[in-house]
């Protein structure tokens, strides 16, 4: 009897084992991000709110209101994000970015000075440039943004419905409130 509760110890510990090894596997395995076939990038500038996010330490402190607003300046674009913080006071930081895949404009490359910098891989935009799912390469980042402060549940719903397909986690996501 004590040897079957071992047996069965030992085996759930292995297939706990496996599993474990098997999705660290996968993630070093993990296939490249897909993005859109092409943005076009005078429609895609304007404001943009942002709907929900991954926790980032860089967006911390914003509470609420979070926008990006960008605008072509010839082959770059200039990025203006802002947010209200928990202390009620308008936060906002300029960069700048350019085009790193020309034949799709989808991926960018963003900077915030010397020493913020980071991809900006567009993986998902409606056709009516209404919404755009961000993200980048090694999938820490994400966000979801809307041209209007609020969006349909639904096409949240749909959106969140396939972020797994592109390699992220809809369960991450923080809700950025709106008001």
């Amino acid at each position: 009897m004590e040897n079957a509760r071992w047996l069965s110890a030992s085996a759930g510990l292995f297939v706990g084992l496996a599993t474990g090894i098997g999705i660290k596997r996968m993630r070093h395995r993990r296939r490249s991000l897909d993005t859109v076939p092409y943005v076009d990038l005078a429609r895609y500038e304007g404001r943009w709110f942002e709907i929900a996010r991954y926790p980032t330490p860089f967006e911390g402190d914003c509470a609420k209101n979070a926008t990006a607003n960008y605008t072509l300046r010839g082959k770059r674009v200039r990025v203006v994000n802002s947010c209200v913080t928990s202390r009620g006071k308008l936060r906002a930081i300029e960069g700048w970015a350019t085009v790193s895949d020309p034949e799709t404009n989808a991926k960018l490359r963003v900077s915030f000075g010397p020493l913020a910098r980071g991809d900006y891989w567009i993986v998902d935009l409606a056709g009516d440039y209404s919404y755009a799912v961000v993200g980048e390469p090694k999938r820490r980042f994400l966000w979801i943004l809307s041209r209007t402060p609020q969006i349909d549940e639904h096409a949240f719903a749909s959106i969140c419905s396939r972020l797994p397909s592109f390699g992220y986690d809809p369960m991450q996501l923080r809700r950025t409130l709106q008001d």
